[in-house]
């Protein structure tokens, strides 16, 4: 597994980005049945370098919580469908794509949600790899599946449901 965790932002140290995403993503891997190498950057920044990505990427010069870039488009044809399985590389390598945190929203909506960071980074580092694997929340029922998979995931990690 080739995981680049870049921490623009010395806080993300403290909060230990690098170790959740170390243990987030086998779980969601393996959640998956995807026994490949993968390859996965996750870059811990602050508010306004997220804020300066998301009016790049999004048109939304706004900072969020969590962004992702996937490598491939898996998203399902129909509403509530599965996302399309991803293909590795001939090497057996699957490149799965790029995430990015944003220290003070994380922060914020952790504190203001009354949930530990760890547990709120936890959350949202599956989130965004479940994006990553073609799950997205645009309508009710591609949201109600990929809710339900990232609880299930989170259970395995021992982070409560954000759902409920």
């Amino acid at each position: 597994m080739e995981l680049d965790v870049v921490l623009e932002d010395d806080r993300w140290e403290e909060a230990g980005l690098q170790a959740i995403v170390e243990a987030a993503a086998p779980v969601v891997l393996a959640f998956h049945d995807l026994p490949y190498d993968i390859e996965l950057s996750v870059l811990g920044a602050d508010d306004a370098r997220i804020a300066e990505l998301n009016g790049d990427f999004r048109g939304k010069p706004q900072p969020t919580n969590v962004l992702s870039w996937p490598a491939e488009d898996l998203a399902a044809d129909t509403p509530g469908d599965d996302p399309l399985a991803p293909e590795p590389d001939p090497d057996g390598t699957l490149p799965l794509g790029d995430i990015a945190l944003a220290y003070e929203t994380c922060a914020w909506e952790a504190e203001a949600g009354g949930i530990a960071l760890r547990d709120h980074l936890t959350h949202l580092v599956v989130h965004g790899m479940m994006h990553l694997l073609g799950y997205d929340h645009i309508n009710d029922a591609d949201a109600e599946l990929m809710e339900a998979r990232e609880a299930e995931i989170l259970a395995k990690l021992g982070v409560k449901n954000p759902y409920d």
